[in-house]
């Protein structure tokens, strides 16, 4: 059983706290402005990131005391992973919740915190900062790619010889 990885046989509420923070790919998809419709609850996402988003490292640069500094910054539970609409299809969280393993770029599987990256999953070069922006500009801002499967993302198909 110990050579099953634990995200494919523990609950995101049996993680402790190092394989629950471990589960984050380090995409950055997470900390982009999104839009939401009040009448339909439809969500835009924008290439809009927080300003504690790294845009090279796709990390936050004050992780530990985010809340404080941006109120609406969500801390991730499972019960929230489990209510949240906006989490990007290819959140580990999101994952593993619905039962589903992890993709082949993320650090868990490859190994390396590159991959995430090189996979073309990650908001690395893609985003500017809020502080840059306006909010009435945001909806100008609006972008498809976050709430998408980029094909290099995909897991590669095994080919069969025969």
């Amino acid at each position: 059983m110990d050579d099953v990885p634990f995200w494919r046989r523990k609950t995101l509420e049996a993680m402790n706290p190092v394989e629950w923070e471990s589960l984050c790919d380090g995409c950055g998809r997470c900390c982009l402005n999104k839009l939401e419709d009040w009448d339909t609850g439809e969500i835009a996402w924008t290439d809009v990131a927080c300003r504690l988003l790294d845009g090279g490292t796709c990390r936050c640069i004050r992780y530990e005391g985010r809340q404080s500094e941006v109120p609406d910054c969500i801390q991730l539970t499972p019960e929230e992973v489990r209510s949240i609409s906006w989490l990007p299809p290819t959140c580990a969280y999101r994952l593993v919740a619905e039962g589903r393993d992890l993709y082949w770029w993320h650090p868990l599987v490859s190994g390396d915190a590159e991959t995430v990256h090189a996979a073309g999953v990650s908001v690395r070069g893609r985003t500017i900062s809020e502080g840059l922006v306006r909010e009435d500009e945001l909806e100008g801002r609006i972008v498809r790619w976050p709430g998408q499967l980029p094909k290099a993302g995909r897991r590669p198909v095994s080919k069969t010889r025969t």
